[in-house]
């Protein structure tokens, strides 16, 4: 059995985050399912709020074995519940009608088990033991957790057990198909593996409907009281015995609780005793048989369908199954190191007090689950919001800042001019402008190269930072062209730092080694003050003063006044 990720699906990340095992694969807004990682938890299916996770059995498979009237089905305790209101009686019948030879209901399987585990706590000298009984928890241990594969009770699942003996008794070529939730590993075991819904649609296809068949059974039934276990395959009496002894018997339910597991049994050499865990509360808590909020209803639907217990055995004693296992880690790669994880974390960025973010907005609960599934190829950087905001902050700064010369860009230039404006009109403050040509920039180029010509605007840019002050924005225009903004500066004030700016870059050519008065500027002046109207835009005056300086042989500085701006308006 297989979990797939349908057309339906948005990449809301839903589903990644209540995967106990990071078995989703996030790459933009393409969502997969790592079969080699999943273990059928079943969590993302009603996690889902699109409906975009389908879970896929062996359906043509078992409809062919279910025909050749040899199958044997393993009907899961689950079903009772699932195909209420129609009786435990019919679905039997409706199997039956179907082609399979015998119907089990996974008694035998829990039966089997129990007495097995019975005969593991005879030993007295047995320490920190997890339970077994539960697929998606052994599947979890083996791939996820290789340091407490020695802890799992050395006992085979109930769907396992129940598969061995059914082979033992009808012959080891025996067809076996299981209907059911818990499938984890189970396909190892059978011959096919379906959900309760293809089940039916198995019926179905055999013109079989279970509501249509009798409230009797046709046959007789194959084995369905009870003698040991409890449903789960754990004896009865020995989950009475943890309600008065918790030191030997620690209740636990949720994959999550592995971690601290680990950590006591493995770091801190505690001994646990028998740890009854499970991956939900029960079977009828799992999330793929219906919501929360309904598990006192489906428990009073199964007990109410649950006949007596038998006095004695149930489990045909002449038929010799063996139960004992020896649970192999499953391996699934290079785990990650922490100079790795690291690397990933510094590429996401961290929060301004230096810490992770951990905001949980790419669906997994730590920054560091999530450095662990991108290093194994389930996630990548793109759904990880702190690291599209920085990037984006980063492409922001780029096109504010030029790359050469490290001032900022026409479009910043134009920005903080209207906001000049604005803010002078409010306070009635003039400002300046410095329009800056290179003097024979063409000449130096063709002379000396391009990377020549490089290196003197990106002088240029450094002189320009030193001599402003840093409420001043100065700015590359294009090509040899700078402008700065003087905030709170008049007209004089502007032809002040334009003389200021001129003799610095007589210096940066000097400092680069070019001869004297090979490197110069001429510099354009101007300056918007609100209580003089104007026609003209203070950079085009600037622009037209930077001409006049040109034309009277460069490095030179020449202003605009305000009587020029209004057009000799006065």
């Amino acid at each position: 059995m297989r979990f797939e990720v349908n057309e339906k699906c948005v990449s809301c990340l839903a589903c990644v985050r209540v995967c106990p095992t990071q078995a989703i694969a996030v790459d933009g807004q393409t969502v997969r399912i790592v079969d080699e990682a999943c273990v059928r938890a079943g969590a993302c299916v009603p996690a889902c709020p699109h409906d975009a996770i389908d879970v896929v059995g062996d359906l043509g498979r078992a409809l062919a074995l279910a025909r050749t009237g040899e199958a044997v089905l393993m009907l899961s305790f689950e079903a009772t519940v699932y195909f209420y209101p129609d009786a435990p009686e019919q679905v039997v019948n409706a199997a039956y009608a179907s082609g399979f030879r015998a119907v089990q209901r996974g008694v035998i399987g829990d039966e089997l088990v129990a007495a097995a585990y019975l005969a593991v706590f005879a030993d007295p000298n047995w320490g920190t033991m997890i339970r077994s009984t539960d697929p998606v928890v052994v599947e979890t241990i083996r791939r996820h957790y290789p340091e407490l594969v020695g802890y799992l009770a050395p006992v085979k699942t109930p769907v396992a057990a129940e598969a061995e003996y059914l082979r033992a008794l009808y012959g080891p070529g025996t067809p076996l198909v299981y209907a059911g939730l818990h499938v984890g590993g189970s396909g190892d075991h059978v011959d096919a593996v379906v959900t309760f819904d293809e089940l039916t649609k198995l019926f179905r296809a055999s013109g079989v409907e279970v509501a249509e068949q009798p409230l009797h059974f046709a046959r007789i039934p194959e084995v369905s009281q009870r003698h040991l276990s409890a449903p789960g395959g754990l004896p009865r009496r020995v989950l009475e015995q943890e309600r008065h002894t918790s030191r030997r018997f620690l209740k636990v339910r949720g994959l999550e609780a592995l971690e601290s597991i680990a950590r006591a049994v493995v770091t801190d050499g505690l001994d646990l005793g028998f740890v009854d865990l499970l991956a939900t509360d029960g079977s009828l808590d799992h999330p793929m048989l219906g919501p929360p909020e309904r598990i006192y209803w489906r428990r009073r639907v199964a007990e109410e369908a649950t006949p007596p217990r038998s006095a004695v055995p149930v489990v045909d004693q002449a038929v010799q199954v063996d139960l004992r296992v020896a649970h192999e880690y499953l391996g699934n790669g290079h785990a990650p190191t922490e100079g790795e994880l690291e690397r990933v974390i510094e590429e996401i960025g961290r929060a301004p007090d230096g810490a992770r973010w951990d905001c949980g907005a790419c669906g997994y609960g730590t920054c560091l689950e999530f450095a662990g599934a991108f290093l194994r190829g389930r996630a990548t950087l793109r759904q990880c919001p702190p690291y599209q905001e920085r990037r984006a902050e980063e492409a922001q700064r780029e096109v504010a800042v030029d790359a050469l010369t490290g001032l900022a860009t026409f479009r910043v230039l134009r920005s903080r001019i209207g906001q000049e404006v604005a803010r002078s009109g409010r306070s009635g403050e003039p400002f300046g402008v410095l329009f800056i040509d290179v003097d024979r920039f063409k000449e130096l180029n063709d002379r000396h190269g391009h990377e020549a010509g490089n290196a003197v605007l990106a002088a240029i840019g450094r002189a320009l930072k030193q001599v402003i002050r840093k409420t001043d924005v100065a700015a590359r225009y294009g090509g040899d062209e700078f402008v700065v903004v003087l905030f709170r500066t008049d007209a004089e004030g502007a032809k002040r730092v334009g003389e200021v700016v001129r003799e610095s870059m007589e210096r940066v050519g000097l400092e680069l080694g070019h001869a004297a008065g090979a490197v110069t500027v001429s510099i354009g002046t101007a300056a918007y003050d609100p209580r003089f109207p104007a026609h003209e835009d203070v950079l085009e005056a600037a622009d037209r003063a930077l001409y006049r300086a040109k034309a009277l042989g460069g490095n030179r500085v020449e202003g605009t006044d305000w009587f020029e701006m209004a057009g000799n308006s006065f």
